[in-house]
């Protein structure tokens, strides 16, 4: 028996080998554990890296760690976020042991360590399987929606930090914060609830159509329109009762229910379901016959309406924020880069994604491609194409010009020296402030939502006494129940709510697509009111450069050495001031570099400098002999900008006060000298303070300049009010003492101005690279307007812009709140029938629309 049973099994033995090697497998040779196999038993972590120097070095530290057998990393930026996904047998510490080499420390997230503790419960305590079908049914939906938020906003954090790999970018919604799902209001439900809907509008309207049955076929073709082609109106009910209030489209969602309800009880209850009946096909409520009326043309029309209506509404829509998604720039696009590594001689040439670019690369772009960065121009000159934001820059570039990410190159072709690059790029700045405006725009509109939500129950409320009344004064169930439908579909909350959202949310976009970044719809009530517009003169109404005007020495002093002593004092210095010095020292040196009486060397040392333009320290001046001997003279010198007429005497406060902007030089405790600048005027400045008095807005300069300085500039330009002498720790007080006076202020001034920009009612600001370089995001507490224009003209513009939208919203509540007291009216008075009712309340939405649409008309 024991043979047998050994001949039985060797016989298995050898048809499974032979049923193994029949599939592919030969059993002979040995096998190693594969990628499925190790795939089965890896596992995810999430560090939180702290002492990262700057982007470029993530890529190092991703190669490092993808080194190791088994491990892929991505590390985000933004966020100084490492995810790795590993083999579950590889020691976490070896993963932060690899990140350390590089000066990084990376401390596991919480999440990750809650879920590796589970984990390890769940190994000693295995759960049963469930399937997962079974699982994705038990999830709740508030557990849905906030997966589907967690892995949308991955796929934004992955985009923006410009990883590597494909870049899924989520189908963004822009909310309307209306309640009614914008997703589920499809093309298809409104072409299914059309189709549905024509033949039972038809048949209930033409008695001369309806043949035997005809009311219960309608009941069918009715069935799916009210159940799920309305659906997005019947969750909008729920969500506003689950929220505690009522949702706009709840009305027209309990007009679809209750006469969908109403019609299958007469078709079970009454004679209605008679084959045989007809209706009397009359629209108003007067005039229905003494049977019972089904109601289903409403039922049909209504959904599909409002389906029409709201798909429209969504599709003639355009945001900003889902242009520039759109149009940004493809991380995995290839580019030409020419890179000069560091202990090779020659330049190396190579194609790369955008998302490896760093700082200091070449980059060529072609006619037709989107500049993936912000740089400098060094090679060639092109015209470009600025589809969304249009910074008043010029469109032709050529060698020493800005470009930025985003813009497109429409012909010629650039090499472009890398500045900036992915979330650090001006156009993920003004992403970022755009999405939190419309963020806060959001929450605001929530509240004029829940104001619009109260004529709900109103509607509520009137249609049901309305149904009592008819019945108990007619007893016509037809007339009352018809009225109080009209009551409940010509109802427009929806109208009421957008009155100011939509106009606000154009409006925040037309400024942004010109270059003029509001922070939230309530600057434009106060730009609105404003009277009151103070220029910082230095970065507002100036260019952003000098020139030296006039060297007046005192008596007995030479104004070539004052000149010299000026430019060393400044030259550490990157202001225009400082600049225009260094520049008119070297002129000076090269017609007198032989004089014996001029120092031939001056060293500065303990140097000083105040954001004010003063600057102080000593010098080491040393001269030459004519004999050839040298010796040196030490002093203490220093640069200081008058505020008084006082401060000066002689020809000192005459130079002073007879030019532009004056700077004292001092040494050994005497003023030696005065030095008078030329900075030009923007092009536009005088056009844009003379439309701002055209607008009724006082306009003031704040500057440090002495008050015959200030004036004399300010009478140039038109300007109404100076505020002259005023020292920058004091320009803040200068700001609130206009309040005490009653006005309504709107600061103007660039990135030295934050102190003074908060005081005001709006603070305006000028970004140039610095506020860029800094983030937006950190200056939106100070400001709440940020021009990436340089022109003066953006301020009247938007005044004006403010101005129209204001009008614009009061406009639009004006007619909204008529609108819905008099449809009312007429509903309960009977003159209005359901279908009919239907096409007012959409047409006072279109209406709305329309009108606010004129918010995007930005002023020239």
């Amino acid at each position: 028996m024991e043979e047998l049973a050994g001949d039985e099994l060797e016989r298995s033995i050898i048809e499974a080998r032979r049923a193994a090697i029949s599939a592919g497998f030969d059993p002979d040779t040995p096998h190693e554990l594969g990628d499925d196999a190790e795939n089965t038993t890896r596992t995810s972590y999430a560090f939180l890296l702290s002492g990262i120097e700057d982007a470029p070095q993530l890529r190092e530290i991703e190669e490092a760690l993808e080194r190791l057998e088994g491990v892929s990393a991505r590390l985000v930026y933004p966020t100084a976020t490492a995810w790795v996904t590993a083999p579950e047998s590889l020691n976490p510490a070896e993963i932060t042991a690899v990140i350390a080499e590089f000066g990084v420390t990376a401390q596991m997230s919480d999440s990750t360590l809650r879920r590796r503790a589970v984990g390890r419960r769940a190994v000693g305590h295995p759960m049963p399987r469930r399937g997962t079908r079974r699982v994705a049914g038990r999830m709740s939906g508030r557990m849905r929606r906030l997966r589907k938020h967690e892995e949308a906003s991955l796929s934004q954090k992955r985009a923006a930090g410009f990883m590597r790999g494909e870049v899924e970018r989520p189908a963004t919604s822009q909310s309307d914060v209306l309640f009614t799902a914008r997703d589920l209001v499809t093309p298809v439900r409104m072409w299914v609830a059309v189709a549905l809907s024509a033949p039972v509008v038809a048949l209930s309207y033409i008695p001369a159509l309806q043949f035997g049955g005809w009311q219960w076929l309608c009941l069918a073709l009715a069935t799916p329109v009210a159940l799920w082609c309305a659906w997005p109106f019947h969750r909008a009910m729920a969500g506003g009762v689950r929220r505690g209030i009522s949702a706009l489209d709840g009305a027209s969602s309990i007009a679809v229910l209750s006469s969908y309800l109403w019609a299958l009880g007469a078709l079970v209850f009454t004679s209605a379901g008679d084959i045989g009946w007809t209706s009397s096909g009359n629209w108003l409520p007067v005039m229905h016959g003494e049977d019972i009326e089904l109601f289903l043309d409403v039922t049909c029309g209504v959904t599909a309406l409002l389906l029409i209506g709201r798909y429209n509404a969504v599709r003639v829509r355009s945001y900003l924020l889902e242009d520039m998604e759109y149009r940004r720039p493809d991380p995995n696009r290839e580019y030409r880069v020419i890179r000069r590594p560091r202990g090779v001689g020659k330049a190396i040439e190579e194609a790369i994604p955008a998302s490896e670019l760093n700082r200091g690369d070449d980059v060529i772009v072609h006619p037709g491609d989107v500049i993936p960065v912000d740089g400098d121009v060094v090679g060639g000159s092109c015209r470009l194409h600025r589809p969304l934001i249009d910074a008043r820059e010029p469109q032709t570039v050529k060698v020493g010009s800005r470009v930025f990410s985003g813009d497109t190159i429409q012909e010629g072709q650039v090499k472009v020296r890398v500045a900036r690059t992915g979330h650090a790029t001006r156009w993920a700045a003004v992403h970022k402030w755009v999405e939190d405006a419309s963020r806060r725009e959001n929450l605001a509109t929530m509240l004029s939502t829940r104001s619009a939500s109260l004529l709900i129950p109103a509607a509520y409320f009137i249609a049901g006494a309305d149904f009592l009344l008819w019945l108990l004064i007619t007893g016509d169930a037809n007339a009352a129940f018809s009225t109080a439908l009209a009551i409940l579909a010509v109802v427009a909350p929806v109208a009421l709510a957008i009155s100011p959202a939509l106009a606000l949310r154009l409006g925040i976009e037309a400024a942004a697509r010109n270059g003029i970044l509001m922070r939230d719809g309530h600057t434009f009530r106060v730009l609105e009111a404003t009277d009151t517009a103070v220029f910082n003169r230095v970065g507002a109404l100036v260019k952003p450069e000098m020139f030296v005007e006039t060297v007046t020495a005192e008596r007995g002093e030479d104004s070539d050495i004052v000149l010299r002593v000026a430019s060393v004092l400044a030259v550490e210095s990157d202001s225009p001031m400082a600049k225009a010095l260094v520049k008119a020292a070297r002129e000076s040196r090269d017609t007198r570099s032989k004089d014996a009486m001029l120092p031939t060397w001056i060293e500065l040392s303990n140097e000083v400098d105040s954001a004010d333009g003063e600057f102080s320290g000593r010098l080491t001046l040393t001269f030459e002999e004519d004999n050839g001997e040298e010796h040196t003279e030490v002093i203490d010198a220093s640069l200081w900008r008058p505020t008084e007429l006082s401060q000066l005497r002689g020809r000192l406060a005459v130079a002073a006060t007879s030019g532009g902007t004056p700077i004292v030089v001092r040494w050994k405790g005497r003023d030696r000298g005065v030095i008078t600048f030329y900075d030009p005027a923007k092009d536009d400045a005088i056009d844009a303070v003379e439309r701002l008095e055209d607008l009724g807005v006082e306009t003031v300069m704040l500057t440090r300049d002495t008050y015959p300085v200030a004036r004399r500039f300010a009478d140039f330009l038109g300007v109404t009010n100076v505020l002259a002498g005023v020292r920058a720790a004091d320009k803040p007080g200068a700001v609130r003492a206009l309040h005490t006076q009653g006005a309504t202020v709107a600061m103007v001034g660039d990135h030295t101005m934050m102190e003074v920009l908060k005081v005001a009612d709006v603070g305006i600001l000028y970004a140039n690279d610095k506020a860029i370089d800094s983030r937006l995001s950190k200056v939106e507490d100070n400001a709440e307007v940020v021009l990436l224009r340089d022109d003066v003209m953006a301020i009247p513009q938007l005044i004006a812009l403010s101005r129209r939208v204001c009008g614009i919203i009061d406009a639009n509540m004006l007619f909204a709140w008529a609108y819905n007291i008099v449809a009312i009216v007429l509903a309960v008075a009977g003159v209005l029938p359901p279908m009919g009712a239907t096409l007012l309340m959409l047409g006072s939405t279109l209406i709305i629309e329309a009108l606010s649409a004129r918010a995007r008309r930005f002023p020239l």
